[in-house]
Order: C-alpha cells, then structure tokens, then sequence
C-alpha cells in the first residue's frame, strides 16, 4: 500500500528533511498590514522581525480552510491508496478541525492531531514518514503515532515576552517585570497545552546550555534523534549546543529555523531543544 505523508507547514521541518522523506506541506496563511503571504512559502522570519519593529503590530496567522485542505489532498489520492495529514495541535489552531472537514469529504485521508507543534509536530510527522517508507498499514501507523505523541518533549527559551504579550498570550506587566529581572522563561507542552516551566536568569545565550542540561536530566530519552530549533541563533550557538547534545550520545542532531507560524507568537531569541522520551 502506497500511503503519503502530508503536514501543515507548522512542523517547521528543513526542505532536506521533506525531500529525504517525500513529505509534502500545505502551508498555514501569514497577513502582515494588508499582504497575505504563506508560511515557508513567500515569507520567512527576518520579514516578520522587520514588520514588528516598523509598525508595533504582529502580523495575523489564519488556519488551513477546508477548501484549501481538500484541493491539497485530491491529487495525491490519484497517486496514493491513502494520504496521512499530522496537523498542528487542536489547542492552537483550527487547522485539524477543518481537515477533519475537508476528509470527511473524501475516502482514505487520516488527519492526525499532533497535539504538539514546530519540530515537535515535526517528529510525529517523520515518524509517519519513516514508517510508510517500509511499508506499513494505514492502521499501524495511526496507532504509533498515538503512542508517540505523548512522549514527544516540546520546549523552548523565550528571551523577552513582547510578543507573547502583544499577542494576548501573556500580560503586559507580566512582560515588563521579566524583561526588566531578565527573565527568560521556558515553554513548555503537555497534553496539546502550553505552560510556563522554569525561568532562566541572565543573558539568552548564556542560560541555554544550562535549559539543555535541565531539559535533559533524569528522562529516559530516545537518543536516535534531537532538534535545536529556533526562530534566531548565531552559529555560536549552535555549535555549543550541538558539543553538548553529542556529548549525551544523540546519533542525529539537526538545527532547524522555526517557520513563521511560530515566530509571529514567540519573536526573536526563541530556541528549543526538543527529543523523544523512551
């Protein structure tokens, strides 16, 4: 059975890793003023980061419509016996509710909630990827990717909380009070939720390797596969974390840019380590 693997444009995975596994995206819609462009597609991060900094105004993220999804998924059902579609978390957007819909509307497409998003929906999706590539049922894969999902560990460094802020998500004073102590808090998911766990002292980069190492300790974790994926990071960075996760014996690191879904809400200096627990 021929089964293809397609995503919304949230799993913020690297075109390399989409083409390794014949993944196909349908990307989310980003308005920033009046121009509507489409997420990995037309816009990226630094056009966001600018448009903030101009005008004061975040832009506006908007969900994959049930047209939208149906238009995608017909051409593969011409090609494929089945299309499996992992959708950002139901908690953030409305994206599996209408591909759902738009399923609903055809035979053989299996959406799948991730509960999850960013690199974090980006394992879910490589997990149904690598599984279809060996040939597995439609039902085998929905039941492991069920399995997977909980154990998916989805954090990040935020370093200041202004669009956080901006977009509703937490309070201005809130903000104020943590940029002025030098807060950096951490995100992190659980259950399709977003909470804030422990909060970091002092400039960004310097608390990261310190974020790994908490985020690391006392799971036991798949070492098959870790992301470092952030919506900024100098390649200092990078290199410190990535000695650090080789040194916990990770066999694949991949540093990836978060797409601009994820950055419209967390904003520059927003980095996490993200792996699978056993």
């Amino acid at each position: 059975m021929a089964i293809k693997i397609t995503s919304d444009s949230t799993c913020d995975l690297s075109p390399e890793l989409l083409e390794r596994y014949n993944i196909s995206l349908l990307p989310l819609a980003v308005t920033l003023g009046e121009q509507v462009y489409h997420d990995g597609v037309d816009i990226c991060p630094q056009n966001i980061f600018d448009h903030v900094t101009k005008t004061g105004q975040l832009p506006i993220t908007a969900a994959i419509n049930i047209v939208e999804y149906i238009d995608f998924f017909t051409p593969f059902l011409k090609e494929y016996d089945a299309v499996i579609h992992i959708n950002i978390g139901s908690g953030f957007s409305s994206c599996h509710q209408n591909a759902c819909l738009a399923a609903a509307e055809l035979e053989h497409v299996y959406p799948v909630d991730s509960e999850n998003l960013s690199t974090g929906q980006g394992f879910i999706v490589l997990e149904a990827a690598a599984a279809a590539q060996r040939g597995e049922s439609v039902e085998s894969i929905l039941a492991r990717l069920e399995d997977l999902k909980p154990r998916v560990d989805t954090s990040f460094v935020v370093d200041k909380l202004d669009y956080l802020a901006k977009g509703g998500r937490c309070s201005s004073a809130a903000a104020l009070g943590a940029n002025l102590l030098n807060l950096k808090p951490c995100i992190l998911l659980a259950e399709g939720k977003m909470g804030v766990g422990k909060k970091y002292r002092g400039q960004w980069a310097k608390v990261l390797p310190g974020y790994a190492r908490d985020r690391l300790a006392g799971k036991d974790i798949d070492k098959k596969r870790v992301f470092i994926t952030s919506t900024s990071c100098t390649p200092e960075i990078q290199s410190e974390l990535h000695v650090l996760l080789e040194a916990e014996g990770f066999e694949e690191i991949l540093e990836t840019t978060a797409g601009c879904t994820v950055t419209s809400h967390c904003g520059p200096n927003t980095l996490g380590v993200l792996f699978i627990r056993k």
